[in-house]
């Protein structure tokens, strides 16, 4: 039932996205199918929104469809299945992609938000394109050569981020074993299987970064793997015997990056009878050679250096390093400067066994729950944006973010910095304990909101670890509803997004307050009329413009009728 579900989630998706014919790339990674698109105007992003499985859409430098962490990994196969084999498969999808596109439900043609005058409320489908439009302006902002670099170094790690999260859930849970004495023949395995990647890793990094930068992957891998070589240990650099695994995965990158370089010009300058000869080992000679004697060292020391400032940083000024990490996290996010902390992430995690900056910017996302709660109790009247809230809540608590900052507060304008507020309370609580010697990190990244308490680690307990986390998520929570609640909207912003009635649907002035009316006085406040309960129905109206009437005749023994103001009896 399950493979049937991802698969009909997977066929409605390929239509809309413009069918198999306009995908040029399939991937995913922890909560987003990226596709490559070939005409972005053939993608209904309308359509695609009101797909149940969907929980946002992001477009980057990719297409991406949030799916959420689990559904992603199931659903993505399907749908690379379906592209391969042309999209003959998806037509039983477009029947559910129509239904939902364009359904009274739907966001498509007939679902779309209708106009609205200056006095109609803010919908969740409004919010949502200026969620679009904000993302528009950020990507065309962010399009530098360093951010677009910064962009292509995290996609070498995303693909890395699974065995990262299995592995370091499994070292969690060896380190509980050991912690209690429990099956101690199982301890060393369970070591082994959680270790054996991160002795890896640096190969791994060195074949996604010669993917990444349009070289030979395995040739990346093959340099990077000198490093990790237990060989090295015989050859002296600088006057210092190298050490295996020196630099890590700055060094494999570095190796790699050079070896994409070396690659390059051999193919434009080697003769097309030699290239599979010479190519490839004069591209693994000379990066190897620069790798073992200099490259190792010098990534070595930046690795000693970031490992060296992190851990200072915390223990001497936590707290308003928490603050400020988990305050400007999301506004990095914005700007695209985020994907630099990855390298750092995984080189801490290869000298120390986890991140301790990771908890600390997770605190962001619980700021933006927080505020998110606190709108929803603000509109109380605004059912578009009080669903929105409510579909996306969940994904926000685990981690999943997008849907509630592209969907409600980065639109709104003023919860986006209130939930920010929230993230740096949380970051700072996080980082005081830091600071106080009670070290909360992460063995992996990726994950973020309850998801990550799984992989928590730190020198301390793992029930200290795991309540320092959990009080820094309630602070988070608690400053970004009460941030929002009461500074997140004026008086007319809030005028403005709760419902108010239109002008056809005003009661008229003359319509009676809701209560127990007697219907002699209504019948008197209307001028007489028929009564039926408390409706009336009044007498036809005088004609304003009727030729006056000539009085009638009286008789001459009648006398006149009697004049309050004359007297006259």
């Amino acid at each position: 039932m399950s493979d049937d579900k991802n698969r009909a989630t997977a066929a409605a998706l390929l239509p809309l996205v413009g069918g198999a014919a306009n995908v040029t790339s399939v991937t995913h990674c922890m909560t987003r199918l990226r596709l490559g698109i070939r005409d972005r105007s053939l993608v209904q992003d309308e359509a695609l929104k009101a797909l149940p499985a969907v929980l946002g859409v992001v477009e980057d430098d990719t297409y991406q469809i949030v799916l959420g962490p689990g559904t992603v990994a199931r659903v993505t196969p399907e749908f690379a299945a379906l592209v391969e084999a042309g999209g003959d498969a998806a037509g039983a999808g477009e029947a559910e992609a129509d239904e939902a596109g364009t359904g009274e439900t739907g966001t498509g043609e007939a679902g779309s938000a209708p106009a609205t005058d200056d006095s109609a409320p803010a919908t969740a489908d409004e919010l949502a394109a200026q969620g679009a439009a904000l993302k528009a302006r950020q990507k065309a902002r962010n399009a530098t050569p360093v951010k677009l670099f910064l962009r292509r170094i995290a996609n070498i790690f995303v693909p890395l981020i699974p065995a990262l999260i299995g592995c370091g859930i499994i070292a969690g849970l060896n380190g509980l074993l050991t912690n209690f004495g429990v099956l101690p023949a199982l301890v060393p395995a369970l070591a082994a299987i959680a270790s054996g990647f991160m002795s890896l890793i640096a190969v791994f990094v060195g074949h996604n970064t010669a993917k990444e930068f349009g070289g030979t992957p395995v040739l990346g891998g093959a340099v990077a793997a000198i490093i990790v070589y237990a060989g090295v240990a015989k050859v002296t650099a600088f006057g210092q015997q190298l050490s295996p695994g020196q630099g890590g995965v700055l060094g494999a990158l570095g190796a790699a990056l050079l070896a994409v370089q070396i690659e390059k010009w051999c193919r434009r300058h080697v003769p097309e009878a030699l290239d599979v000869l010479v190519t490839p080992t004069v591209t693994v000679l000379l990066s190897g050679l620069v790798t073992l004697f200099g490259l190792m060292f010098v990534a070595g020391e930046v690795a000693t250096a970031i490992g060296t400032c992190a851990t200072w940083l915390l223990a001497h000024g936590g707290a308003a390093a928490g603050f400020l990490l988990g305050g400007l996290f999301l506004p990095l996010v914005m700007l695209g400067l985020h994907q630099a902390l990855i390298p750092i992430h995984t080189t801490l995690i290869e000298q120390q066994g986890y991140t301790v900056l990771l908890p600390i910017l997770a605190m962001a996302g619980a700021g933006q729950v927080g505020a998110a709660l606190a709108v929803y109790f603000r509109l109380p009247g605004n059912r578009s944006i009080r669903t929105t809230i409510r579909s996306a809540l969940p994904a926000g608590l685990l981690g999943v973010g997008e849907p509630l900052i592209y969907g409600v507060s980065l639109p709104l304008g003023r919860p986006f910095v209130t939930a920010c507020v929230g993230g740096a309370f949380g970051g700072g609580v996080v980082g005081l304990f830091n600071q106080l010697g009670t070290t909360a990190g992460s063995t992996a990244i990726g994950p973020s909101g309850w998801a990550l308490f799984p992989l928590l680690k730190g020198n301390a307990s793992l029930g200290a670890t795991l309540l320092v986390y959990a009080l820094g998520l309630l602070v988070g929570y608690a400053v970004g509803f009460l941030a929002t609640y009461f500074f997140g909207f004026d008086k007319q912003a809030l005028a403005d997004l709760n419902d108010r009635p239109r002008p056809d649907a005003l009661p008229r002035p003359d319509a009676q307050p809701p209560g127990k009316v007697k219907k002699a006085d209504l019948k008197a406040a209307r001028g007489g009329g028929r009564t039926y309960g408390l409706r009336t129905r009044p007498r036809p109206p005088v004609r304003r413009h009727a030729p006056p009437r000539a009085p009638a005749a009286r008789p001459a023994s009648t006398p006149p009728p009697a004049d309050p103001a004359s007297g006259n009896r």
